[in-house]
């Protein structure tokens, strides 16, 4: 979200998007002190307790006051209901740190190390209702060659990760471009 927030500013987003808010279903979430450190609008709902299609309703009508054109998932770890998938259907962005194709859902980066890949990928998709099935909108590969270490893997990822969503977001917008004054997500 960070790194999102820097391309906005200065990077491959500047000009074409804004933050129209950051987003978490944990009130105490760290990545919301640090969005309101940047002057970013914050809000979110507490999810724990509460059944995940009834939640991700009132998450759905919370984030549509703020008419986001998408929405960009940056470290939101829960699975979509189909309600909120439905609602933003086409404009939901994910980035997975594997190849879609062959690892989905958590610890990736866990995956690649604890069977020695030489590489991974890193996924930006479209998200639909199952769980990273979503069309690929880029992959990069990361080289895992010497990488000794769960650390150093995910040190090599994130490097990875935090240039090719910007420019892969840029690439979208820039495509579906409807809004001369830029794009919220």
């Amino acid at each position: 979200m960070l790194a999102l927030a820097e391309a906005i500013k200065t990077g491959p987003l500047r000009g074409l998007a804004e933050v129209a808010v950051v987003f978490s279903n944990d009130p105490a979430a760290p990545g919301l002190e640090a969005a309101a450190a940047l002057g970013l609008p914050t809000a979110s709902l507490p999810s724990k307790g509460r059944k995940r299609a009834e939640f991700d309703q009132d998450v759905v009508a919370a984030l549509q006051a703020y008419r986001p054109d998408y929405v960009v998932l940056a470290g939101y770890m829960r699975v979509l209901s189909p309600t909120f998938v439905r609602a933003f259907a086409g404009r939901i962005i994910n980035i997975h740190p594997a190849d879609t194709h062959q690892h989905q859902g958590l610890h990736a980066y866990e995956w690649a190390f604890d069977n020695h890949l030489p590489e991974t990928k890193i996924t930006v998709h479209l998200v639909d209702e199952g769980l990273d099935t979503g069309p690929i909108l880029a992959q990069q590969v990361v080289n895992l060659e010497g990488a000794d270490s769960l650390a150093e893997v995910q040190r090599r990822g994130l490097a990875v990760e935090h240039v090719l969503y910007a420019e892969t977001l840029a690439d979208l917008i820039k495509r579906n471009a409807a809004q001369p004054e830029g794009t919220s997500c």
